[in-house]
Order: structure tokens, then C-alpha cells, then sequence
């Protein structure tokens, strides 16, 4: 209880500094030494799409082995179709146990309706102590295999000496991310937690939103007129948390500060709409890496 009274603080602050968050804010760039950081990521969330049994065997090629050689996986699952593929392994050199989901495959019908089932629903009681509300797609799937994650979760931390658990998802994957960046911590304390996600839609409401921002422990970063982050719409009660990095036409990275900046810097006064926008900018290049095994 104790902890639930901290969160909840902590989203009543939030709460009071929101016209400080929604007003427009310095754009800070990102060094090349802060990209190269992500890339490891990139590759764990790109390794999301393989099926499971290759990253049970981390052999799927340049996203496994090739680009993070140091991998021990501990779990995998999903059928890529009503569940997305998952898997849980321990990065000794990074010194974190990753979670990646599998973003939306266009080739499996059930998937695309997972994404356009996204109407807000409230948090299922069993799983979540809040009644804010967020996607009923991706509330369903986080039911469908969450426990199953948590239970490899704690398996990963019992075997390694690490303290640190990273989330990483790629779109719908990114979403699901999310959602475990709210629900691991519940039930996993003594280690820290990062989200880092890529073309990420928005999820839940603004107090699911800011519900995710407490601690300022999630990325998501954007790829130059990406559509996806714009959906679905802020009328329709949606809203994205902190954390937002968008990649410009130029190449650069900016960090874009608060929810939904309206910068044009940012995703959210760059795409204005998904007539401006660029279907194609969805799956990167996030610094060289294209999302897809």
C-alpha cells in the first residue's frame, strides 16, 4: 500500500505541474554518443518480429547474435497472431534483463485487429490497483501473456546479477512495453526499470499517460513524419507520456520535453494530421536499424 501511495502522489504532482508540462519547452538535440546508446535497443526491439523459436536460440541473424552477441535468452513466446511474439533474456554487458514485443505484423488478420480494437477501456482490476483508462487491445494482450513475462522476469534477475529490467517494443509492440513498464514494477521491486520504445501510438488516457511518466523512465523515440505516433487522436481522450525523442528529417535527434509538445520539432506539431504524414517513415531507419527480423 505503501507504494501505491507513493504513485499516487507522485500523480498528483503531476497533475499540479501540467500547464508547465503542456507549455512549449527548450528542444535539446541528442550527441551521437546519446544515439549510439539506443542502438543495442533498436536491435532487441527489431528481434521483437522473430518468431520464437529463434530467439529462444538467439540464431535470427544480425538482430540476435549478430548485433548483441552477449544475449543469454530465458524465455520466448507468442503465436504472432492473437498473441504478439515476446521473449526475456539478460544483456550481461548492458547490465539489464530486456523485455521485447513484437510489433504488428500486416500478414496476420488477428493482429490488425488488435490495432483496431484501441478504444479506451478501464485498467482490468486483477492486473492493475488504478481505474485509468488505456487501449483495449493492448490491455488484452498484456493479459494474454503477462504473467508468463513476469514469472521469466524473475527467473532472468534470480539467475544473473543484474538490477536493472529494460522494456523495448517497436509500434504496437512499443504500446505493450508501455504497458509493462506500469505492470512489472507492481510485483518486482529492488531493481530499476527503463521503457524504450520506437513509433510508439498512444496508449491511454492523459492519467494513464501520466501515470507512465512517473520516474521519467520512458524513451519513445519517432521516426521523422511517422504517422503511427499520432494515433489515435487526442479527441478521442488519448494521450502520449513523457520521454518523446524525435528523429528529423535532418538526421538529428531532439529530445522533446513534456506530453504531446506541439513543436514542429516534435511528433505530435510535425504530423498534424495523417495526410501529412509518412506510412513509410513507421519502420526507421532508427540509426541504421529497420524494425522487422
Amino acid at each position: 500500500m505503501a507504494r501505491f501511495a507513493a504513485i499516487l502522489l507522485a500523480l498528483a504532482s503531476l497533475a499540479t505541474a501540467a500547464p508547465s508540462l503542456s507549455a512549449r519547452q527548450a528542444i535539446t538535440s541528442l550527441t551521437s554518443a546519446q544515439i549510439s546508446a539506443f542502438k543495442p535497443y533498436s536491435f532487441y526491439a527489431a528481434a521483437g518480429y522473430c518468431s520464437p523459436a529463434s530467439t529462444l536460440a538467439w540464431n535470427c541473424g544480425t538482430n540476435c547474435a549478430g548485433a548483441n552477441p552477449a544475449f543469454h535468452p530465458v524465455a520466448s513466446g507468442g503465436d504472432g497472431d492473437a498473441t504478439q511474439f515476446w521473449f526475456v533474456g539478460v544483456d550481461q554487458t548492458l547490465g539489464t534483463v530486456i523485455v521485447s514485443h513484437q510489433g504488428t505484423d500486416p500478414s496476420e488478420i488477428l493482429s490488425l485487429v488488435t490495432d483496431s480494437n484501441f478504444f479506451l477501456e478501464s485498467l482490468d482490476p486483477t492486473l492493475f490497483p488504478w481505474r485509468e483508462l488505456f487501449s483495449r487491445s493492448a490491455q488484452r494482450v498484456c493479459k494474454r501473456a503477462g504473467q508468463q513475462i513476469l514469472a521469466a522476469v524473475q527467473t532472468a534477475l534470480s539467475q544473473f546479477d543484474v538490477k536493472k529490467v529494460t522494456m523495448v517494443g517497436h509500434s504496437l509492440g512499443g504500446a505493450i512495453a508501455l504497458i509493462d513498464s506500469v505492470y512489472l514494477p507492481l510485483h518486482i521491486t529492488g531493481v530499476t526499470f527503463q521503457t524504450i520504445v520506437y513509433g510508439l501510438p498512444r496508449v491511454g488516457n492523459q492519467a494513464f499517460a501520466n501515470l507512465a511518466s512517473v520516474g521519467n523512465t520512458v524513451t519513445h523515440i519517432n521516426n521523422k513524419e511517422d504517422i503511427v505516433p499520432i494515433l489515435p487522436g487526442m479527441f478521442l481522450g488519448f494521450h502520449h507520456p513523457t520521454g518523446e525523442v524525435h528523429i528529423e528529417d535532418s538526421g538529428a535527434w531532439d529530445s522533446c520535453p513534456g506530453q504531446d509538445n506541439e513543436s514542429d520539432l516534435c511528433s505530435t506539431g510535425d504530423v498534424p494530421n495523417i495526410l501529412e504524414g509518412n506510412e513509410s517513415d513507421h519502420d526507421g531507419p532508427y540509426d541504421g536499424v529497420e524494425m522487422g527480423c
